[in-house]
């Protein structure tokens, strides 16, 4: 079955995709578990979006077709995107299409309850580093057990709601106080989609309202920080977590402005660590997908979350709720709220990119300097998914270290790699001078290169 979306006749259409796209060679086999493999609104037979140095390669990432296809990350898009011709399916039986989107702005208006069905209309100054001056953690008497109404109340001042205009159009989003001079973080899609143009206007958890202005945007890891004009001196700025610290069935609350209801709180747990996903804007000028190494979280995120909290029980920022996955039905509409599978921003990303956008109004990317594809590879008895390299580029971070096209990368300091995204996923997340450790195998023996990431060279931006 194909994924329609919901209505949006508030808005004009958006572009649809191309017609008459023909189904990729390589498409793995549909199974009775749907793997998370489809762009929002797009069935899982159609191709997925163009993929563009990833690695710091002008080559997309590759996929060889005399190797079995191995599960691929989840495609995101943003909301408004028409639906795609539906495809013809692949098998008699009925199958679950997975679609995905990102839970961005809200429109203005009603809601609905039981479905989503609200789009977003499509609706840089340079600072000085700012001091973050963020919350104590909460003390829970029983961190198995946490007091989550004590982590509410510790968390929401630090949540905002965000209001993006322009002309007849609008939405809302969610964002984090991140430091007591008035800067916020939030989604770069959550303040891109009105244009240069357009009224930002937040919301305090008090109910206070500021005008605020772009600081600045950073299209590749869908971040930004704006900031309060004439922000009041009682900002209360959320505190940092580590979610390097995370473990897999941790508890978390996810904080925000769903569908316009500001300061809802929802809880849940970390459901995976190192999830590669990939989101498409397509009212981003670049046509390189955000790739994130995300958080995937239980805790319900629905539409005009994106920009908000994911918190831990101390009520720490882990990380910014920016995707989640819905599912398609039979009927031709869809189920586009919360069905327990959200993706956040690590923290520690989002830090490394707010701080560079409140220094200089731009964000530096990591560069490793290869072009990859999915395979799978020998490993001893047995056989494993891997990003396989197909090219190295000269002079690069990978050419000095000694990689070699052909090499299959299975680990980046030691988390496992099953694939082109995996490794993107991995590099993007970290800084540049970032020494990482590369466990490859060369010749079906394993071996360990480390590489010092450096800034991706600007014709790769």
């Amino acid at each position: 079955m194909t994924q329609q979306p919901p209505p949006s006749p508030q808005l004009p259409q958006t572009p649809q995709p191309p017609e008459g796209a023909a189904e990729p060679t390589d498409a793995p086999a549909l199974t009775d578990a749907p793997e998370l493999t489809a762009a929002l609104w797009y069935d899982q037979t159609l191709p997925q979006p163009p993929f563009s140095s990833f690695h710091g390669a002008d080559e997309e990432p590759q996929v060889d077709p005399q190797t079995p296809a191995e599960p691929r990350p989840a495609v995101f898009t943003q909301p408004g995107v028409e639906p795609a011709q539906p495809a013809k399916p692949r098998r008699l039986a009925e199958l679950v299409t997975v679609a995905v989107l990102a839970a961005a702005l809200a429109s203005t208006g009603t809601y609905a309850i039981t479905r989503v069905d609200e789009t977003a209309s499509p609706a840089a100054q340079t600072g000085t580093r700012a001091t973050t001056t963020a919350a104590a953690p909460v003390v829970q008497a029983d961190a198995s057990a946490p007091n989550w109404s004590v982590t509410a109340a510790a968390v929401s001042p630090s949540v905002v709601a965000i209001s993006v205009t322009s002309g007849q159009s609008g939405g809302q989003g969610s964002g984090v106080i991140f430091d007591t001079q008035g800067h916020i973080l939030t989604n770069n899609h959550v303040v891109a989609a009105g244009g240069q143009n357009s009224t930002i206007t937040v919301t305090l958890n008090d109910k206070r309202t500021y005008d605020a202005t772009v600081v600045g945007t950073d299209p590749t890891t869908d971040l930004a920080v704006i900031k309060l004009t004439n922000a009041p001196g009682d900002l209360k700025a959320i505190a940092l977590g580590d979610a390097k610290a995370l473990t897999v069935g941790e508890p978390v609350m996810a904080v925000g402005n769903p569908l316009g209801l500001a300061g809802t709180v929802t809880t849940g747990i970390v459901s995976a660590l190192n999830r590669p996903v990939t989101t498409s804007d397509q009212q981003q000028s670049s046509s390189e997908p955000v790739v994130t190494n995300a958080i995937q979280t239980s805790a319900a995120i629905n539409p005009g979350n994106s920009g908000g909290a994911l918190v831990n029980a101390s009520g720490q920022l882990i990380g910014i709720n920016s995707a989640i996955a819905s599912l398609g039905s039979s009927g031709g509409s869809s189920q586009s709220g919360n069905i327990g599978i959200g993706f956040a921003i690590p923290v520690n990303e989002a830090r490394s990119i707010a701080e560079q956008l409140i220094t200089t109004g731009k964000a530096t990317h990591p560069y490793l300097g290869v072009s990859s594809k999915d395979g799978v590879v020998p490993d001893g008895s047995a056989k494993r998914a891997a990003a396989v390299l197909t090219n190295i580029f000269s002079g690069t971070p990978a050419d000095k270290a000694g990689l070699r096209a052909g090499d299959a990368i299975i680990a980046v300091d030691g988390n496992s790699i099953d694939g082109s995204l995996s490794l993107v996923a991995q590099i993007r997340e970290r800084s540049v001078g970032d020494r990482v450790t590369l466990k490859i195998l060369r010749d079906g023996q394993s071996k360990d290169i480390d590489v010092t990431l450096i800034i991706k060279p600007a014709t790769n931006q």
